[in-house]
């Protein structure tokens, strides 16, 4: 048996470890960040696609499609190129309705270029590829994104190409084939004049989703399979000292590039704390620079300062939760209003408070939301039915924790026959599509309660799956589900009795509110982590699953279900004959 009750530094990222980090230096602030220290495989990918002799000229890079992504990238690609390049490309000479070439002799030339970077977010074919334009019957031509990239790389977003295929078929066949050739985007207008082709050597890194990268490897599954391949971590892990002083030099670029106020000393162990939040993982900080624009950029607006403080950032973490917090407070009223039954004290035969997380489409943020489990059971043929699935309610993956339950109980118990019982499970109140199978270990527990009639501790809510062995898993969400049952007991009023049990794999995933930290260190409420769901069964019951020498669960149950077949014994015959005392059981 193994329950571990947390204490409150065990709910947040430890910090103090790493103060050291948090102190400026004039050497750490002077040293360079390179994308090698943050993103290393897609680094040596970049430096892959710029060698003379790489394999491919396309890379495919996994990240978001968003300017800032793009600029990243690009940024890093313009590092590896050489510092003086020579000019490529050739200049157009339009005279009449003659169009002459030669190649480039100078920058200046309208067609040459010196191995740039190119970011193309989304584009169209004359923004891309440039164009001729006729007016007054003087010819011009303009030189498009792919010229000005010519010796270099062009940095395109994918879902531009996909939208427009015949976008992408044009910039392949001038990428495979080194050469440009001037065609009409329209075929039933076709040039007024005739433009020789000219050499175009190029490079082109495809940013997209995953989403966007299946589409593509759909649509040139060879080109695929050929193009260097790599991805923008989002995360981060702090395993030492220096992971977290690249990623604290990080966070101060993306704030000295946008002009934005930097963490101040005693600031970090709180933007930490926001971080591990978003990644939800105590060893896991985020290298999204959207989501650190996002905090630095509200947060200057409590600070006329170059940095800010930690009260600063709480106030500004505090504000923006209040702001989002009315759909979150109005399903904690229909609670405290009990127009959502849950309890929070006494004991109840089959009833559990299992912990969900909500997410609403629209709403910025989930939310946690205690949910009650029931369980019916009575004699039977030994099915159990699940309610939801029945209704058309339950998911797939929630019928999959259910069977998975059953298949652990069946094979505890080591029955000769079928149970003499059949279990009716449900969401209580729910009237929406349940999936997902954090609840099974909820549900086991509730099962367990009505086949022994134990009855099982309102005070304390849990959430995990399970697997069949009765192994508790790690499930998603768990900071948002312990602060909703946990601001439930706060507002009912803490009775140092209440608490959350929650998987051991999971305890790696917390990191909580303040309010509800000092209520563990007060010891007003507790959090359980636990190895198994025979480990949740004596805080539910304060009764052990099985053993020798005392009351058991296993006992009971087979205890009940000898009862029952005895009494299905005697009921066999039928009431006529019983009656007359004609048979009598075995």
């Amino acid at each position: 048996m193994t329950i571990t009750k947390l204490a409150w530094q065990d709910l947040v990222p430890d910090t103090d470890s790493y103060q050291e980090v948090f102190t400026p230096s004039d050497v750490d602030l002077e040293s360079e960040l390179s994308l090698g220290d943050t993103q290393p495989r897609l680094q040596y990918a970049l430096e892959q696609l710029l060698h003379p002799s790489a394999s491919s000229r396309f890379l495919l890079a996994k990240a978001p499609e968003e300017p800032e992504y793009l600029a990243l990238i690009a940024a890093a690609a313009r590092e590896l190129q050489p510092a003086t390049s020579p000019v490529v490309g050739v200049e157009y000479s339009v005279s009449g309705r003659t169009v002459s070439v030669k190649p480039a002799t100078s920058a200046q030339a309208n067609f040459a270029g010196q191995s740039d970077v190119v970011i193309a977010d989304w584009v169209e074919a004359e923004q891309l590829f440039g164009c001729l334009r006729q007016f007054n019957n003087e010819i011009t031509l303009e030189p498009g994104l792919v010229h000005q990239a010519n010796g270099g790389v062009l940095v395109v977003s994918l879902r531009t190409l996909l939208s427009q295929p015949l976008l992408w078929m044009r910039l392949k066949s001038i990428v495979t084939r080194q050469r440009f050739d001037w065609v009409s985007f329209d075929e039933s207008r076709p040039l007024p004049v005739s433009v020789p082709a000219m050499p175009l050597t190029l490079k082109v890194i495809l940013v997209g989703e995953r989403e966007s990268l299946a589409d593509f490897q759909e649509m040139e599954p060879d080109l695929a399979a050929q193009s260097i391949y790599s991805e923008y971590e989002e995360t981060i892990q702090i395993t030492d000292l220096d992971a977290l002083a690249a990623w604290r030099q990080w966070v101060i670029l993306n704030a000295e590039q946008a002009g934005l106020p930097t963490p101040a000393e005693d600031a970090w162990p709180a933007f930490i704390r926001a971080a591990v939040r978003y990644t939800d993982d105590q060893e896991t900080l985020p290298l999204c620079p959207l989501w650190l624009a996002r905090q630095l950029r509200e947060v200057s607006a409590f600070t006329e300062e170059s940095t800010f403080d930690a009260e600063q950032l709480r106030t500004m973490l505090s504000q923006r939760e209040w702001r989002e917090g009315y759909l979150p407070e109005r399903m904690l009223d229909e609670i405290l209003l009990e127009q959502i039954l849950i309890e929070t004290e006494g004991d109840r035969v089959g009833q559990i408070n299992a912990l969900s997380v909500v997410e609403f489409p629209g709403h910025p943020r989930p939310y946690g939301e205690p949910s009650r489990i029931s369980c019916v059971v009575h004699i039977g043929d030994g099915e159990f039915h699940d309610i939801e699935r029945k209704a058309e309610l339950g998911g797939n993956i929630h019928a999959k924790g259910m069977m998975i339950m059953q298949s652990f109980l069946m094979a505890e118990l080591e029955l000769e026959q079928q149970m003499p019982f059949t279990a009716s499970l449900t969401f209580e109140q729910s009237y929406s599509e349940v999936d997902g199978d954090s609840a099974s270990m909820a549900e086991l527990c509730a099962l367990i309660s009505a086949l022994a009639d134990v009855p099982l501790h309102q005070h304390i809510a849990i959430t995990g799956s399970v697997d069949q062995f009765g192994r508790a898993q790690p499930v998603g969400g768990l900071n948002e589900k312990i602060e909703g049952f946990f601001a439930i007991c706060q507002h009912r009023g803490l009775t140092g009795k209440q608490g959350v049990i929650i998987p051991a794999a999971n305890v790696r995933h917390l990191c909580l509110h303040q309010e509800l930290l000092d209520a563990v260190q007060a010891e007003q409420f507790f959090i359980w982590a636990i190895d198994d769901v025979t480990d949740a069964l004596p805080l539910l019951t304060d009764l052990v699953w099985d053993g020798e020498g005392q009351t058991t669960l296993v006992q009971t149950i087979q205890e009940r279900i000898t009862q029952a077949t005895q009494q299905e014994a005697r009921h066999r015959y039928p009431w006529p004959l019983r009656w007359i005392g004609w048979f009598t059981p075995n």
